[in-house]
């Protein structure tokens, strides 16, 4: 059974990969969301897929008491196909 959709959530989530997009930190993340587009992936649906690997490190940081990791999140949207 799937959880249940948040808009809200899912808007707080794209605007965190905006951010990071604007600012090229990490710069990563625009490398990645080229590399999905030139794979054939629309820009949204680019966007959304970076956003679980956003929601993957948060949950890190937050069940693990975590810092942020770089090396952890960068492995994370290497995963992305």
């Amino acid at each position: 059974m799937s959880e249940p959709y948040n808009p809200f959530l899912k808007n707080v989530i794209l605007e965190v990969v905006e951010n990071q997009l604007k600012t090229n930190d990490p710069h990563v993340t625009r490398k990645t969301l080229k590399r999905l587009m030139a794979a054939g992936y629309s820009r949204q649906q680019a966007m959304e897929m970076i956003g679980t690997a956003v929601i993957g490190e948060v949950r890190e940081v937050l069940h693990n008491n975590q810092p942020f990791d770089l090396e952890r999140y960068t492995a994370l949207l290497d995963e992305l196909k």
